[in-house]
């Protein structure tokens, strides 16, 4: 690569439930970023993250943050603030795909397909699913990757106690019609989307444990569609990332049903960058290996908006 004379913090760690799984990302990115040469190194964000940034020397953030605080527009926010340029999306687009409930209806007003849902305040409004839904349902705290707290449920019973447990996540829970089919996700980098990948998990779901923990989680590259569907699916991945207003790169999880309906499930604006990780698996069928990706990453790096 031509020599990059900035001097990069890569944020990670943050006060998330998803804080391991960004010390990861961040240090796998850190070390990329080493072996090509950049001058970078990295901050673990803790509560007092602003004050860290003030009090630290660096050109340009690299945003390896997962979860509240840092794929939110929290910190993206502050960034703007600083005048330092970042990867990723800006403070909407990153606050719009941190909410599963926002990120759907923005889908729904674009007539995009994604599965009914509904928001849920209080365990009275639980009836009213039971007589809306059919069972089983998703139960999902809006705000948390990772799929954690995301529960599948299948009678009332679970549904209670899907619903207790969510909000040990976040106080506003969503409520998600069940689609049957077979999962996907679709890299966005650049403006461009990388090859579909299908995931095969004996779990119910592609949960935490299927990405993070299972050695039974099969990644398929290819990813076994037809080539002209997968190119729709591209397409409509891209699109899906476009509506939210998403820059640089992003992660768009699909579910295909079994009548060959694309389902848009939700958006990450800052996806996982640990060996287990989809963006990387996608590039690399592509050609591209870990560190070129990370620098090309990097190059999107922008202020947004003030």
């Amino acid at each position: 690569m031509e020599s990059y004379s900035k001097r990069v913090a890569v944020l990670m760690g943050g006060i998330s439930a998803e804080r391991e799984v960004s010390l990861k990302s961040g240090t796998a990115i850190l070390n990329a970023l080493l072996r090509s040469g950049v001058d970078a190194f990295g901050i673990d964000l803790q509560r007092n993250a602003v004050q860290q940034l003030l009090v630290t020397e660096f050109d340009v953030a690299f945003v390896a943050l997962h979860g509240r605080g840092g794929e939110d527009g929290c910190i993206q926010g502050v960034l703007e603030w600083l005048g330092k340029p970042y990867t990723g999306s800006g403070v909407m687009a990153s606050s719009i795909g941190m909410d599963k409930y926002k990120t759907k209806q923005v889908w729904s007003m674009s007539g995009l397909h994604t599965p009914k849902s509904t928001l849920l305040h209080s365990k009275e409004e639980l009836e009213n699913v039971c007589n809306t839904f059919t069972f089983p349902v998703m139960v999902k705290p809006i705000h948390e990757g990772s799929s954690i707290g995301i529960v599948k449920a299948k009678d009332q019973n679970e549904l209670l106690e899907a619903y207790n447990d969510a909000l040990q996540y976040d106080k506003l829970v969503m409520v998600e019609e069940f689609v049957k089919g077979n999962e996907y996700t679709v890299a966005v980098v650049s403006a461009e989307a990388l090859p579909v990948i299908g995931m095969i998990t004996s779990n119910d779901f592609y949960d935490y444990e299927a990405k993070y923990q299972s050695t039974g989680t099969v990644y398929n590259l290819p990813c076994g569609l037809e080539p002209a569907v997968e190119e729709r699916l591209k397409v409509l991945s891209k699109k899906a990332y476009e509506m939210i207003g998403c820059e640089g790169w992003g992660r768009v999880d699909v579910i295909i049903d079994d009548s060959g309906m694309p389902w848009l499930i939700e958006i990450n604006t800052c996806p996982g960058m640990t060996e287990r990780s989809l963006v990387p698996q996608a590039a690399k069928h592509s050609g591209i290996d870990f560190d070129t990706l990370v620098v090309s990453i990097l190059q999107t790096a922008s202020l947004k908006s003030l």
